[in-house]
């Protein structure tokens, strides 16, 4: 199976060398649960998209720094772009900013949440029973570092995880397009270094309680690559 992924953000340079780009992330991620994988990326921000929607068996939108709703050129490309997978059903994965533009691109609403910032390990209650039935629990947890969310989901979808934080923590349209706000390429170290970088912006006593979330609880990203292996390869109508 080839996985097209599509870059929106770049890891901060002193970063790099330890954690990788987001694209690296997701390849560990996904080769440590099928080794036979591939992958291309395009890096949309330097306004890269495939032209051939069969140029991958499916698509993974990472996350990004940018908001769905900023006036930036390749966003408003990445928008059609998600049109043209929708309208074809093609298989679409969304990841945090992914799963906000593709919310957005198909008509919902995407803001800053007046709940202020989600970082940390947060922990999510699963909406849909198929994910559900891996015998793991009906709690999510994940990574997360996110400040928008997705106020309404667009015609069609259905939410599968929600929180008290987060009511729209992802959702699945059909067969085709599958979204999540946490991050299940991050890992804990990751997230510490954005939590101590973004502390004035996140505020102290949020990121404390996300710093402590990394020792008190398990990130599930491995749990979720084989949701998101089962759902590419998957022909469900």
């Amino acid at each position: 199976m080839k996985i097209g992924i599509l870059k929106t953000d770049t890891v901060r340079p002193e970063w790099v060398a330890e954690f990788g780009e987001y694209p690296d992330m997701f390849e560990r991620l996904l080769l440590s649960e099928n080794p036979a994988l591939e992958f291309q990326t395009w890096d949309v921000e330097a306004g890269e998209l495939p032209i051939d929607l069969d140029a991958a068996d499916g698509f993974i939108i990472t996350g990004s720094k940018s908001s769905a709703y900023d006036q930036k050129e390749w966003i408003r490309a990445l928008e059609n772009f998600i049109q043209r997978i929708h309208a074809s059903r093609r298989k679409l994965i969304g990841i945090c900013f992914g799963h906000q533009v593709i919310a957005k691109a198909l008509g919902a609403i995407v803001d800053k949440s007046p709940k202020g910032w989600g970082c940390g390990i947060q922990t999510y209650q699963l909406k849909d029973a198929e994910l559900a039935a891996d015998g793991i629990g009906e709690d999510l947890r994940l990574i997360a570092s996110h400040q928008d969310q997705v106020m309404t989901v667009p015609a069609g979808a259905v939410v599968i995880a929600t929180s008290d934080h987060c009511n729209n923590a992802g959702f699945r349209i059909d067969d085709h397009i599958l979204t999540f706000q946490g991050h299940p390429e991050f890992i804990p170290d990751y997230s510490r270094e954005i939590m101590h970088f973004r502390r004035e912006m996140i505020g102290e006593s949020r990121v404390a309680t996300g710093l402590a979330s990394l020792d008190s609880e398990q990130h599930q990203g491995a749990r979720v690559a084989r949701w998101m292996l089962d759902f590419l390869s998957s022909n469900r109508a």
